[in-house]
């Protein structure tokens, strides 16, 4: 079956762990005739939570992508993860939809998630939708919520329909005006929310202060509201129970007739190669271009790419670039996604989510397109949270090495906050991911798909190097060992740069004392001696390099002489421009009980933490923000666990890097020195 571009929806279900999103979902799909009956996390057989991983620990892990049919409308949903520690995953599903339905426990209220996705959805120009879940759960104060949901996120935020017969109803209050509610007045929320939305433009705001709200046609109200919606000046909320299905409907015709569809979004900045924008739009007749938003390896299956259709229609059997490729592949099927079931198709249209399988060449972020006059389309990169936390692997077998790192690369396709470094000066392998447990599941993932077990330790800290003042240095390089011989001199400063600037290359050479055919070798002997770092092994960053004179002979002078030359003069410059360690300073959120706060408080004193202050939470919780040093933080884990009794949780975001204590710089120095008089 094919839809047009304007009948389909998209909406991503966000929020904190716990909310419901997950049965909200299957709730959503029993609704609309997706599924037969609903699943249960408890159960494990729902349909967002296939993954062996999410039903032993019952909770999302990855997104998940599902479809449904409600009227004349096509609904693709998606499903998120509400732990921070895996929202890689979540925060690439945003790219996929026009709506972001963020999801809110009417028992615990706003969550530390809540205000999170709040944030990310707004910051990415989408559509919001607060949908309060539990509903009929005792001890729900709803209005309370209401006015608490108003404060936090600002008076644009209003009923769109309201809870009646004790949460076991829900009734419209955008279209209707009469009925009884457990609070508040229906008539009083239509008049609230229809002043809103009539303000946006003045057409509609004319032609209701002339003839009123009846002479405002449908069309009309869709369109100001989906304005609304797209430039913030609504947060609709709405009630709902997964539980009792209450609101379940009434959810799905506000998605029919007032969210935005795929031709009324903002499409993401796509750019030529020469960095001029790319306009797109939602025409079906245009060339293909899609987003792959979403990576699965299965072992079975082969690499299945999932991706939102921005312009053109993909067909069955048509061909396709990947990013810049000059060779197209064909796309032999085309699937529609319900959870880890695969319905082939015949075609997406703009605004459509669809799947290949079996391309290896496609990728997380892959733009795909049809245009050989437009072969280098590209995306701005998403924004994510850097991992921080790290683990140092090696097979628990020998002669798994390959298997270990074929596993690894799968997995960093599917996660973009799951990386694999591999530091061949430590012959290491690193993998760094957003938590401990982050990191936990995607070990036992490689385990149960790939079979590689592995055993891990702490790697060595992200540490970096860099100067703090202006200095000079030079060297010469000449070798004579009886044949051709090598020569080359170099004369250079150093000077620091501003922090995250990285590096730059100078050349003020004058009168051509260096021939112009070295200056890349010079630069890549600085390279060298950067990477290798100066003062404790460490990469060296935010430094500008200038070559202003040296000398050259016109036999002997080779490559690999000024190579030598300019890493050597490099290094006598740094050592006396005052060389610096410094170390990652991460952004870290803790929720616990408010009866902990003095021992946790403590302990990141004692770590060498910022508190940058605490925020109180319904159900006694309170989240502190801190700043503090990677390398103090590596069993965190462990004694916060210790401290809360298994309550505490938190997260981790890359803040800045510093410089080290002048103590902590002299133990890393001493300790690289031995390694450093090898080499």
């Amino acid at each position: 079956m094919t839809y047009s571009t304007e009948s389909i929806r998209n909406i991503a279900f966000a929020g904190h762990a716990g909310v419901g999103k997950t049965s909200l979902f299957e709730a959503l799909l029993v609704a609309g005739g997706a599924i037969q009956s609903a699943g249960s996390v408890e159960r494990g057989n729902t349909v967002s939570d296939s993954d062996s991983q999410e039903k032993s620990r019952a909770h999302s892990i990855d997104s998940c992508v599902a479809n449904l049919d409600h009227g004349d409308c096509h609904v693709n949903l998606i499903d998120t993860a509400g732990y921070a520690d895996f929202r890689g995953a979540t925060l690439a599903s945003l790219s996929a939809v026009e709506t972001v339905a963020v999801v809110v426990n009417a028992i615990n209220g706003i969550e530390y998630g809540t205000r999170r996705m709040m944030m990310h959805a707004k910051a990415r120009g989408l559509a919001r939708v607060l949908v309060i879940n539990k509903i009929d759960f005792d001890g729900a104060n709803l209005p309370v919520l209401v006015d608490a949901l108003r404060d936090e996120f600002g008076s644009e935020c209003l009923p769109v329909n309201l809870p009646a017969n004790r949460g076991n109803r829900v009734l419209d209050c955008f279209f209707h005006t009469e009925g009884t509610t457990d609070f508040s007045s229906l008539a009083e929320a239509h008049q609230r929310i229809l002043d809103q939305v009539v303000e946006i433009n003045e057409g509609v705001m004319d032609s209701y202060l002339d003839a009123g709200e009846g002479a405002l046609t449908p069309e009309q109200l869709h369109d100001a509201f989906e304005q609304c919606l797209r430039e913030g000046h609504l947060v609709p909320i709405c009630f709902v129970s997964a539980r009792t299905g209450a609101g379940i409907r009434e959810f799905l015709d506000l998605a029919a007739r007032l969210l935005p569809n795929p031709a009324e979004g903002n499409p993401p900045p796509f750019a030529r190669d020469d960095g001029t924008p790319l306009a797109v739009s939602a025409d079906p007749s245009a060339h293909v271009i899609a987003d792959v938003f979403k990576i699965v390896n299965d072992p079975f299956v082969g690499k299945l790419g999932v991706f939102r259709v921005w312009q053109g229609t993909v067909r069955r059997d048509s061909q396709l670039l990947v990013d810049d490729g000059r060779k197209p592949f064909k796309v032999g099927h085309l699937f529609r996604v319900q959870g880890k079931s695969h319905v082939e198709i015949e075609a997406a249209v703009p605004g459509d989510i669809a799947a290949v399988a079996k391309v290896e060449e496609i990728h997380f972020d892959a733009v795909l397109h049809d245009s050989h006059d437009e072969d280098r389309i590209s995306l701005a990169p998403l924004a994510f949270p850097a991992p921080m936390f790290g683990l140092a692997l090696e097979p628990k077998h020998k002669g798994q090495e390959q298997k270990l790192s074929n596993a690894l690369a799968r997995l960093a396709e599917e996660d973009p906050c799951f990386r694999v470094e591999h530091h061949k000066e430590l012959n290491e392998t690193v993998v760094r991911g957003l938590s401990d447990l982050h990191l936990k599941v995607m070990l036992e993932r490689m385990r149960e798909r790939y079979g590689v077990e592995v055993d891990s330790h702490p790697p060595r800290i992200a540490y970096r190097e860099t100067i703090a003042g202006h200095a000079e240095g030079h060297h010469r390089h000449k070798k004579q060992t009886g044949g051709a011989g090598q020569f080359g001199e170099v004369f250079l400063r150093v000077e620091p740069m501003e922090r995250g600037a990285g590096f730059e290359f100078v050349d003020a050479v004058k009168g051509g004392v260096i021939p112009g055919q070295f200056l890349p070798a010079i630069e890549k002997g600085v390279r060298q001696a950067m990477e290798h770092g100066a003062v404790a092994g460490y990469p060296l960053q935010d430094v500008r390099v200038t070559v202003y004179d040296g000398k050259y002979h016109a036999v002997d002078s080779k490559e690999v002489a000024f190579i030598s030359a300019g890493k050597k003069a490099f290094l006598d410059a740094v050592v006396k421009a005052r060389p610096t360690v410094l170390e990652p300073i991460v952004n870290i959120e803790v929720a616990i009980p408010e009866h902990n706060v003095g021992d946790v408080t403590g302990g990141l004193a004692g770590k060498r933490a910022r508190i940058l202050g605490t925020d109180s939470q319904r159900g006694g919780e309170l989240v502190i923000k801190a700043q503090a040093p990677l390398a103090e933080l590596t069993d965190y884990p462990t004694e916060l666990k210790s401290m809360t009794g298994g309550r505490g949780r938190y997260s981790l975001d890359l803040s800045h890097y510093e410089a080290v204590p002048a103590t902590v710089q002299k133990q890393l120095s001493e300790a690289w020195k031995p390694h450093a008089e090898e080499d």
